[in-house]
């Protein structure tokens, strides 16, 4: 299914962003009157997209998604080359997340919305053992997917290594880490933060070259957090040191 869009929001998101072909979309008939349905019909409407109103027996084939009565059928999602991204320029600081191994994709559509709403400029993520962005995630992402740089590799080390060649911090989490994410300045410099699989972490060889490795406290003798919530304690703890320092605290 990765060329649908479900569900309301995302497709309102979808329309708004207008950096991807939609060829239709179809709509359930007889929805109560709802403000989220008129705009996606008035962004409809002024994009020149055709819609349809079809009947709740035509919806059955997207009936493992939470599709909410709307379904857009859309292009596949671009992805940009990591060349292209470093050479994109940017009055301050960048900053990427990328994922090594985040299999499940309701945890990477969440990293992705998480990493959109504090303003990174990428993810990158690797071709193999990772998710890819599918029509669940785009749902988890609430559509966040459309309003960053999402970029795929073939090799996460070469990347990784690429980004520390274009004056990249890399900042791994570790569970083994001496140092807390709060430990770390991430401000004034880019850096790229690096969340691992819930089973394997991250590789050896990309954790051997992080110029740092930090690590979320337990205090009791549970595991771990998920990687998405682990993802978003890291992700604000830099917004929250920049917004510091700036005084722009709210």
């Amino acid at each position: 299914m990765d060329n649908y869009v479900f569900g309301r929001n995302n497709v309102i998101e979808l329309l708004k962003e207008g950096n991807r072909s939609v060829s239709k979309l179809i709509l359930m008939k007889n929805m109560k009157d709802n403000s989220k349905i008129d705009q996606i019909l008035d962004l409809a409407r002024e994009r020149g997209i055709i819609f349809q109103f079809l009947p709740k027996e035509k919806f059955t084939q997207f009936k493992e998604y939470s599709h909410q009565g709307v379904v857009a059928y859309v292009s596949p999602v671009k992805y940009i080359d990591l060349d292209e991204f470093l050479l994109k320029e940017k009055k301050d600081y960048k900053r990427v997340i990328v994922t090594d191994g985040v299999e499940d994709p309701h945890n990477f559509g969440s990293i992705i919305r998480t990493a959109v709403c504090a303003g990174y400029d990428a993810i990158i993520f690797p071709s193999r053992r990772n998710a890819t962005v599918n029509a669940t995630v785009e749902k988890s992402s609430a559509g966040a997917v459309n309003r960053i740089d999402l970029i795929m590799v073939n090799s996460l080390s070469s990347a990784v290594d690429k980004l520390k060649n274009n004056d990249f911090w890399v900042i791994a989490t570790d569970l083994n880490a001496k140092d807390n994410y709060y430990d770390i300045d991430y401000c004034n410099m880019n850096f790229a933060i690096v969340m691992g699989s819930e089973k394997e972490g991250i590789s050896s060889t990309i954790l051997k070259n992080a110029d740092f490795k930090i690590k979320i406290p337990m205090l009791t003798d549970f595991d771990s957090l998920n990687v998405a919530n682990a993802a978003s304690i890291v992700i604000y703890e830099a917004v929250k040191q920049t917004m510091q320092k700036s005084g722009n605290v709210v």
